[in-house]
């Protein structure tokens, strides 16, 4: 795959940038990224400010290759995803220790987010939990501060007691709205249409959202990453589905028309909610408007840990924390049934790939009027 990757530089920006040049040199780099953390870009080498985008290392040498015919194989086979998931895991160790923080963290997340994305709060102090007068803010590693919380009050919980308000599950930008979402489906076309035997991994409850809406919205690697819940009721059922982390859509690749995902696997979140390393969280909402519905944490790449924090029967108040992602940026999905009545509102935003605008966690995203639904 490394090698094919060369075969087609010229569609990429290889020609002035350095690449890996085969899997052994792949090793090797994989080895120093097992003891560093992601690193954050900036503006030129006469700057020392962030830029605001965080790279993720293993994606970075992969990038190109994933886009092959080869590695859509290799990142396909479910043992070379196995390897991945404990190579990962080992990386996860070096993340939550102290030397996995930099100092320029809080200056990024200063400038990342600022007063458009939290309102009247512009210090990290006001608006995450933190200790400014530490160096590093009381962050004790990586991690720590990619699941750092709000503060009391950053981002209130839109309507708490009126059940036909739905929230917003995750600090986020939409990314697709689709409606009468099929069972089964060709996830893999550049369509890439919502499969929800995939999507909820031939789960018994699969076939109550056919004919449903699916709204999924992304998570960059600046944003807030818990998971909150998007309505009051009662925890069904959970797990976390082992699937790929660097399988990206053929559709997105250079055997499609030579024009593959520079920032792959970005372009291909659809397809990834079918085949990723995915958290599935089914909740009856108390709202019988509303009934059974879904909510999935979709990993991406580097970013594939899903820690869920509930278990069946837990009674959850909308804007309860669901649970989060681990190191970077995500993806995530809704499931509501297809006799749910929703009105959606996007603020204005249209759901792209290109979107990066995030709609507030805990905010009104959907109203829900009343409808008959069969009990679950």
């Amino acid at each position: 795959m490394f090698s094919e990757a060369r075969i087609h530089r010229e569609n990429t920006p290889l020609d002035w940038k350095p690449e890996v040049e085969d899997f052994e040199e792949f090793l090797k780099l994989l080895n120093v990224i097992m003891t560093t953390a992601p690193e954050c870009y900036f503006n030129s080498s006469n700057c020392q400010k962030p830029a605001g985008l965080i790279g993720f290392p293993i994606n970075a040498l992969l990038n190109w290759p994933m886009a092959t015919t080869a590695g859509y194989a290799v990142f396909a086979n479910a043992l070379v995803n196995q390897q991945f998931k404990r190579i990962l895991n080992y990386w996860a160790l070096f993340l939550k220790t102290p030397d996995s923080r930099y100092s320029w963290i809080v200056d990024l997340i200063n400038k990342a987010l600022g007063d458009k994305e939290v309102g009247p709060f512009d210090r990290f102090e006001e608006i995450f939990k933190s200790n400014p007068h530490d160096q590093y803010y009381c962050i004790a590693c990586w991690d720590e501060f990619f699941v750092r919380g709000f503060q009391d009050g950053v981002r209130p919980v839109s309507h708490p007691d009126d059940d036909s308000v739905i929230v917003n599950a995750c600090e986020s930008a939409p990314y697709r709205l689709s409606q009468n979402v099929a069972l089964s489906d060709q996830f893999w076309l550049k369509e890439q249409r919502y499969s929800l035997e995939n999507m909820l991994n031939w789960d018994e409850y699969s076939p109550q959202f056919v004919g449903g809406t699916v709204y999924q919205a992304f998570l960059s690697a600046l944003s807030y990453h818990r998971w909150h819940s998007p309505v009051s009721g009662t925890v069904k059922r959970t797990y976390v589905v082992n699937g790929s982390y660097y399988l990206e859509s053929q559709s997105q690749s250079f055997f499609f028309d030579n024009s593959p995902d520079a920032s792959g696997p970005n372009n291909t979140q659809g397809f990834l909610t079918a085949v990723a390393t995915r958290a599935l969280v089914f909740i009856e909402a108390k709202n019988p408007a509303i009934g059974l519905m879904c909510f999935i944490a979709v990993g991406m790449a580097e970013v594939s840990s899903c820690e869920i924090k509930v278990k069946p029967g837990d009674h959850l108040k909308k804007g309860d924390e669901l649970g989060m992602f681990h190191f970077g940026g995500s993806s995530h999905c809704l499931c509501f049934r297809p006799d749910v009545q929703l009105k959606f509102n996007l603020y204005g935003l249209t759901p792209s790939p290109d979107g990066d605008t995030n709609i507030r966690v805990n905010t009104l995203i959907a109203n829900v009027a009343m409808s008959t639904l069969a009990p679950t």
